[in-house]
């Protein structure tokens, strides 16, 4: 069975390079283009993994990180953000928030600046697969 992944991205040409990437390789891609879209597929379809962008319209990633996170159902979905954002500018908005909500969340599994390399993503989804020794 084909691991399902879901790509949140604002930019349709980026949803639709890491797509067709994704489904050349054997996984079954799921778009949505912001955090709200994104929390209702998740919760429909449960994911295998969730490539994400930060900087997205009605919910940000950063609260859609938030939202996954904190949910007991969906914690463990390995979540790989894919930003122009910096990661050490993502993980001070988290510290921040953290603070604020008296909560500690971990960090990403994988935090790539885009413009992102196939290879590199593709190599990050087979480590989160392929069994452990």
């Amino acid at each position: 069975m084909k691991k399902r992944i879901l790509v949140v991205d604002d930019e349709l040409d980026v949803r639709t390079f890491v797509s067709t990437l994704l489904e050349t390789n054997g996984y079954r891609p799921i778009t949505a283009e912001n955090g709200v879209e994104a929390l209702k597929k998740i919760r429909e379809n449960k994911p295998d993994a969730v490539v994400m962008d930060i900087m997205m319209p009605q919910e940000s990633g950063v609260l859609l990180y938030r939202d996954l996170k904190t949910d007991e159902h969906l914690k463990n979905i390995p979540v790989i953000v894919v930003s122009a954002v910096a990661q050490k500018t993502f993980n001070h908005s988290q510290k921040m928030l953290d603070t604020y909500q008296g909560t500690v969340l971990p960090p990403p599994d994988v935090y790539i600046e885009k413009p992102v390399e196939s290879d590199e993503l593709l190599q990050t989804l087979k480590g989160f697969f392929e069994p452990k020794p």
